[in-house]
């Protein structure tokens, strides 16, 4: 079995906020396409300096606020097109996202163990755990930590018969900075409601990089190296390496990936309103 391997890390041009929609966009047409011709996918991509809310965050009290403190830290909040808590990215972030047909996870929890099989097969070298972490920025069942500090996120999007279990790995770079950013975001959108209301009272201590825990430098394509080899391994198969443009054109799905990024553009209306 060959498994298609999209690179959309950086370098590529995502500067306008249009470009940043893409990741999301793509993901929602390969899940699609997974379900209907059970193909596997394995999508990498990261963006700049980049607040992604959940739709749960939109509906804070006081969001206007709050956007204008992401905008004063230099970072570019977007809204995704899945439920849930924001989660941070920069340089140093890799998402993954592995997209698979619903045949090969029957419940929510295998989905989620798949990825956190394939990244204990990728990074062996100390034990990664399972659990929720609190304090950390968008928490879930399914965090992954080592040595008690969360070093990544998993969330999952479902659409017709297919999966993609997504997935923020903070490989380097000032992850307590990274913490302060989000827990200031909830702070001024929230203010005497901080850390309630299931919006966690984000404590930066709480995660960590690969790198930091590791102790030993890591490159984010050092990562995404590690983890295509494992997932080799695991599902004894192939990598197909693709580009999106191409993968688009020759599967006809250029009038889905528009309408998805519509989707997008009107998700996202909330943050231009804030904005005038």
């Amino acid at each position: 079995m060959t498994i298609e391997m999209i690179d959309q890390m950086l370098p590529f041009d995502p500067q306008t906020t249009e470009n940043r929609f893409l990741p999301f966009a793509l993901t929602d047409v390969l899940s699609e396409y997974a379900g209907v011709h059970h193909q596997e996918f394995l999508h990498f991509w990261q963006l700049p300096d980049t607040m992604i809310l959940g739709m749960k965050d939109t509906r804070v009290p006081y969001f206007t606020e709050g956007i204008s403190a992401l905008t004063t830290a230099g970072f570019q909040p977007i809204i995704r097109n899945s439920g849930g808590l924001g989660v941070i990215n920069d340089a140093g972030v890799l998402n993954v996202s592995w997209i698979f047909p619903k045949t090969l996870a029957a419940t929510t929890d295998a989905a989620y163990q798949r990825m956190v099989d394939l990244m204990r097969e990728a990074f062996p070298e100390k034990e990664i755990a399972a659990y929720e972490i609190p304090n950390s920025y968008c928490p879930g069942t399914f965090d992954l930590s080592m040595d008690g500090k969360k070093i990544a996120g998993t969330a999952q999007r479902r659409i017709k018969a297919g999966i993609a279990v997504m997935m923020y790995l903070s490989v380097n770079g000032d992850q307590h900075y990274r913490g302060e950013v989000v827990r200031t975001f909830y702070q001024r959108s929230l203010k005497e409601q901080f850390g309630t209301n299931g919006y966690p009272a984000v404590e930066p201590t709480s995660m960590t990089t690969l790198q930091d825990v590791l102790q030993r430098s890591f490159s984010v394509s050092e990562a995404a190296s590690r983890l295509q080899e494992a997932l080799m391994r695991l599902t004894k198969s192939s990598l197909s390496p693709v580009t999106a443009s191409e993968w688009v054109e020759k599967n006809d799905q250029a009038a889905l990936l528009e309408a998805r990024m519509t989707n997008m553009y009107q998700r996202n209306q909330p943050i231009k309103e804030s904005s005038q």
